[in-house]
């Protein structure tokens, strides 16, 4: 029998060394922190970057340093089957996006052409790929200038850079770029501007090996001439509505330098329009590249203007009010109850006024009755000598009464509150 002294005085197993170099194992420690996957996840920039890049628009990704914009990029490539080819603005001079000049014989009578630099070979031998230029923002003035053609009519030098390539750059505020610069107008107009956030979900699922994979939008094929014919109908529509926004230079340096409205951005938008359509994206993915192609003054103005054509036409609710189709969102709604209300002001018939009425009750069914209690006070008034009240009145008194008692209490309640801030600063 061995004694707990004898067991202590055993030598301890050693497993056997690793002779692998140690360089070795670092290298494979590196890749297993490499090594990650993607899952199918809500994102709402990159949905927007997704369906940019399937649009063909230059795209550029504004943000501080460090937050992923690099990242975001080569995931992006990689889940799109794109080679990636990363250029660094800041460090090339203008000859290597306008070409160098290459004597040949008689330059007299064949001219001087313009070598291309060897990236932009390597893209038209591949036919296709993500052409990324980072550090926008810090590159001189003469290297983006050289930059329009790139960005613009995609030639660098004498080269025609093929369709299957896309253009996308990142850039950082003035304020956190190394000898940054701001954008140039033209420069800056050429590109659909995104504001590049960290999101903390993100990251943390990120870290620990799962990123969200970057889609191309699913385009819906019946409906492609109808998203075109709404993109068109939309903006020619505001524009015609709002001249003054066509051209409007920002007067400042800083935002001539971001998203601007100009005819070509205008285009931009249109075709943006058209792509979130037929892919049915969200509003939110929506809003995040309208305002990224014309800013956001303008580009809030053209969704609002959109939300107010695709509001149903008053007349046909009034036609059958019991089918009424209303929508959810409580804003448009509002809208298209007022819309109905004012149909009747401008034509006021029993009928039309009584099958109001229905309307109303009709939103009471399906949505918040809060919401009822402006249009019902202005229907109400246009009620004309003779006109009995309709049976719909007596559903809807009650709801627009508790309505109007619930606000009343919450002004009283505001009320209260403000005469207890200013006696406490009083005394």
């Amino acid at each position: 029998m061995t004694s707990s002294s004898t067991l202590l005085s055993l030598p301890v197993p050693v497993p056997p060394a690793d002779d692998r170099p140690q360089l070795g194992l670092a290298e494979e420690l590196l890749t297993l922190l490499r090594t990650t996957t993607t899952e199918p996840r809500p994102d709402e920039q990159l949905e927007a970057l997704a369906l940019a890049v399937a649009a063909d628009l230059p795209v550029l990704l504004w943000g501080e340093p460090g937050i992923g914009k690099t990242a975001a990029l080569t995931q992006l490539a990689a889940s799109l089957d794109l080679p990636l080819t990363t250029v660094i603005a800041s460090v090339h001079e203008p000859t290597d996006f306008s070409g160098l000049p290459v004597l040949g014989e008689d330059p007299a009578v064949n001219g001087v052409p313009m070598a291309p630099p060897q990236w932009a070979v390597e893209l038209v031998r591949a036919g296709r790929g993500l052409l990324f230029l980072d550090e926008l923002s810090t590159a001189t003035p003469a290297v983006q200038a050289a930059l329009l053609r790139v960005v613009l009519e995609r030639r660098v030098g004498a080269l025609q850079l093929p369709p299957g390539v896309r253009i996308v750059a990142a850039a950082n505020p003035r304020a956190s770029a190394a000898d940054g610069w701001e954008l140039s107008p033209p420069l800056a107009n050429r590109f659909v501007h995104l504001y590049w956030v960290h999101d903390r979900e993100v990251v943390v699922r990120g870290l620990g090996g799962v990123w969200p994979r970057a889609e191309l939008p699913r385009l819906d094929a019946a409906g492609l001439p109808d998203a075109v014919a709404f993109a068109r109908r939309a903006v020619c529509g505001f524009l015609n509505t709002r001249p003054t926004l066509i051209h409007r230079l920002p007067t400042t340096e800083t935002r001539r330098g971001g998203a601007w409205p100009s005819p070509r951005s205008w285009e931009a938008a249109m075709t943006l329009l058209a792509f979130g359509t037929a892919a049915s994206v969200s509003r939110d993915v929506l809003a995040l590249l309208v305002r990224g192609a014309v800013g956001d003054g303008p580009g809030l103005e053209l969704l609002a203007h959109v939300d107010r054509m695709e509001l149903p036409d008053p007349d046909l609710l009034l036609a059958d009010p019991g089918a009424a189709e209303l929508p959810e969102r409580g804003d448009l709604r509002q809208a298209t109850l007022e819309a109905v209300v004012a149909a009747v002001g401008a034509r006021p018939e029993r009928e039309r006024w009584e099958a109001a009425w229905k309307v109303l009750v009709r939103a009471m069914e399906t949505g918040a009755p809060d919401l009822l209690v402006g249009p019902a006070k202005a229907l109400a008034a246009l009620r004309r000598d003779g006109w009995e009240v309709p049976e719909a009145v007596e559903r809807l008194s009650a709801v627009i009464g508790l309505a109007r008692r619930a606000e009343g209490s919450v002004a009283r309640t505001a009320a209260a509150a403000g005469a207890g801030r200013a006696a406490g600063g009083r005394a």
